[in-house]
């Protein structure tokens, strides 16, 4: 049973029944064990060096045993260390393998997917390989996976995989869809709306997609769905850029402590902001500095970087520039 951190089925015995017996001479461990005195001599000398048992003060000479979270514990650990970098080098080696595939045969670039069980199977199995991002439209109805019924989300959701979710205002017509929504940002995900998304998609890893190949199947349709899994490929780096544009032009939606969802329309207008904010954000624009915006419009330095950082917040903005971009996409400074 302890092979796996390197003791041989003799060294095991011998070190099971120092464990038991506290301590104990080669003659005595010879007489429990079944082994012969050479056998057990090599193997202390063996146990010995691998620091499981030591000589004691003792007359005769005996051995006692180093406690076993001391002895084994490290050694555990080391083994399944040296798994996980194995486990770790193996996918990377089989990826590798798969592009290389993929060049020589292009029927390994495309699959074709027929039917919604095989299309759920699909989507469970690539949630469940991915390590780092999700990203997703979603449109109104659904195909094979009705809204709420995905539960590998949240399983990759607890493991550290961020999901970045486009949904289309219609989405939210469907029966349930808010509250769905709702868990699923409070579980980690982060979610925007545009008014109209041109197709459905699922993107792991930015290394595979799959999406429609043909209309079919909303809402559990008799007719099936023809969905296309798209490897690494020219087709899918389009795919991922797609998604980074609508993306871009979203609207980020934000929960509510009472469960409610604003943004759902998916479109922004001015009247998103007030007077005040659309002067500053002018000026902001202009490149004038925090300084003498807050001199010139009678605020506090202070009260110009809190309502800046809130408009960055309303647009889904991290930078400043980012800002400036998305306040002129939603006319903002009109």
């Amino acid at each position: 049973m302890l092979e796996a951190v390197g003791l041989a089925p003799a060294e095991e015995t011998v070190y099971r029944l120092l464990v038991t017996l506290l301590t104990a001479s080669a003659d005595e461990i010879a007489e429990q064990s079944g082994l012969t005195a050479a056998e057990v001599e090599r193997v202390l000398t063996v146990l010995t060096k691998k620091g499981l048992v030591s000589a004691t003060d003792r007359a005769p000479r005996s051995f006692a045993a180093t406690p076993p979270d001391v002895a084994l514990l490290p050694r555990l650990q080391k083994q399944s260390d040296a798994l996980d970098h194995a486990r770790l080098a193996v996918t990377d080696l089989l990826e590798t393998y798969r592009r290389t595939r993929r060049r020589r045969d292009p029927d390994q670039l495309i699959e074709v997917i027929t039917g919604a069980e095989a299309l759920r199977q699909h989507l469970r199995r690539i949630q469940d390989d991915t390590r780092h991002e999700m990203l997703w439209f979603c449109k109104a109805q659904y195909v094979a996976m009705p809204s709420g019924s995905n539960e590998a989300e949240y399983d990759a959701l607890a493991r550290g995989v961020r999901y970045r979710v486009l949904y289309e205002r219609a989405f939210f017509d469907d029966s349930g869809a808010v509250a769905n929504v709702v868990r699923g940002m409070r579980a980690g995900e982060t979610a925007r709306a545009v008014p109209h998304l041109p197709l459905r998609l699922a993107i792991a890893d930015r290394s595979i997609a799959i999406c429609p190949l043909v209309p079919g199947g909303p809402s559990g349709s008799t007719e099936e769905p023809t969905t296309a899994l798209v490897r690494g490929s020219s087709l899918l780096e389009a795919l991922v850029a797609l998604f980074e544009r609508y993306w871009e032009d979203a609207v980020p939606l934000h929960v509510s402590e009472s469960g409610t969802v604003s943004g759902t329309d998916g479109s922004s207008g001015s009247h998103e902001l007030s007077a005040t904010d659309r002067q500053l954000l002018s000026l902001l624009v202009a490149g004038v500095a925090d300084k003498a915006i807050a001199s010139q419009m009678g605020l506090s330095r202070r009260t110009v970087q809190r309502r800046v950082q809130s408009m960055m917040a309303l647009a889904g903005a991290t930078t400043r520039m980012q800002l400036a971009w998305q306040a002129a996409q939603r006319n903002w400074m009109c």
